[in-house]
């Protein structure tokens, strides 16, 4: 039967294997607990621009060499970067699994970051960032974050301030790498048609050179909350409404999981019905949770039209405080069932299975079976979803406001509102 093995090097990496025999390719992709969080404000966004320079050549390979390596065998390759973690993943028949290896290692220990490519990625992310700008539910999320989290980098823009990534320089990208791109701070995952010990075998003769070091910590997170609102022209007013969650390891993780799914996760969900369907509100509004190694976010977003901002507010304000004592367990089940549903039809992914495990691996200490999951959020109940959302809704709101703002209410009347 297929088994989930982790084998940690002499260096301190961790090699996690996830075979799934029935499948012909393989997800395979190094981890590194590294993100914008870790960041020194003065240089925000190199956590990003330094993923993005990772793939612009090597010692041994340019970087059209390093994409036609994976490509010429019908691979593909990506990467991103959160808050908390960096990722380079790669997906190809099982066959190539030593070439993907190969072609992490070079890239991960041996990029050169030539000063043109840096002229010209410096081009690019600035493009990337103006985009952003120009998308307002990408500018309201990053007001949020930097309301809910002032003067720390867990709050920081991901892709960067465009001033900063202006003057970033080749030699503090290379101090990142250093500091941070360690093998005590990285997973090497593959899952798919995979072998442990062979895997093991690869990621040893390509990653076991890296040197052991002892892991740096990260400035502990400070919710603070607050308001922040912008005025622009826009067709639509956006706005946040977000209080502190809970952190990924909390016990509650999972009640406010499911709380998220429960108040505005689907077509079913309460504000959905309440906002949209019964008053025609908006066109979009959903709640969402997002639990950090040592804090959480949860927030409902929804955008409308200017006008229909003096009722909107009211009515999301109602449905929080109105989660006290109402839940049924018909609903409670049914945002369960959704939950479930989502991360089982996420392991018929490779790479959202090989994704899960390295960050599991490395935000949470530890890679939890699929099963044990699945029963933790069997055993949520209506007792555990409603002190989970006592204690989120008590915490001091965070909210942002984008758009055509004239007919919103002061904060101190939200604030009241929720309070009532």
């Amino acid at each position: 039967m297929d088994q989930l093995k982790i084998t940690t090097l002499p260096n301190g990496l961790q090699v996690v294997t996830d075979p799934v025999s029935s499948v012909e390719t393989v997800a395979v992709g190094v981890w590194v607990n590294v993100g914008t969080r870790y960041e020194d404000m003065a240089h925000n966004g190199v956590a990003h621009m330094v993923e993005h320079m990772l793939f612009k050549g090597t010692n041994e390979r340019t970087a059209l060499e390093l994409a036609e390596a994976i490509e010429d065998v019908g691979g593909n390759m990506n990467a991103y970067t959160s808050r908390e973690l960096t990722c380079y993943y790669i997906h190809l028949l099982k066959d190539d699994l030593a070439l993907a290896l190969d072609v992490l290692a070079d890239m991960l220990q041996h990029s050169t970051l030539p000063q043109e490519e840096i002229e010209r990625e410096r081009e690019v992310i600035l493009q990337e960032i103006g985009m952003c700008n120009d998308t307002p539910d990408d500018v309201i999320f990053d007001n949020y974050y930097e309301t809910a989290y002032p003067g720390q980098a867990l709050g920081a823009p991901i892709l960067g301030k465009t001033e900063i990534i202006e003057n970033m320089t080749r030699e503090t990208m290379q101090h990142y790498i250093r500091q941070f791109y360690t093998p005590s701070r990285m997973a090497v995952c593959a899952s798919g048609h995979v072998q442990h010990d062979h895997m093991v075998d690869l990621v040893e003769k390509y990653f076991g050179d890296l040197q052991k070091d002892q892991i740096n910590g990260k400035v502990a997170a400070d919710y603070k909350g607050g308001e922040h609102r912008y005025s622009k022209d826009l067709e639509q007013s956006h706005v946040i409404l977000g209080f502190r969650g809970v952190p990924r390891n909390s016990d509650d993780y999972f009640a406010a999981q499911t709380l998220a799914m429960l108040l505005g996760g689907g077509l079913s969900s309460r504000l959905f019905q309440e906002v949209r369907e019964k008053r025609g509100l908006v066109y979009s509004i959903y709640s969402f949770h997002s639990g950090y190694t040592d804090d959480g976010q949860f927030g409902i977003y929804a955008g409308t039209g200017p006008e229909k901002l003096p009722e909107l507010m009211p009515v999301v304000c109602d449905e929080i405080r109105k989660l006290a004592g109402s839940i049924t367990g018909e609903e409670l089940e049914r945002a369960k069932a959704q939950m479930r549903t989502a991360i089982l039809m996420g392991q018929e992914s490779m790479i959202t299975r090989a994704d899960m495990n390295g960050k599991a691996l490395l935000l949470k200490g530890k890679i939890r079976p699929i099963k044990e999951i699945i029963a933790a959020y069997d055993a949520v109940d209506i007792k555990g979803v409603e002190a989970v959302a006592e204690r989120i809704f008590r915490t001091p709101p965070t909210f942002a406001a984008l758009g055509p703002l004239g007919h919103l209410e002061a904060f101190d009347k939200i604030k009241d509102r929720l309070a009532a």
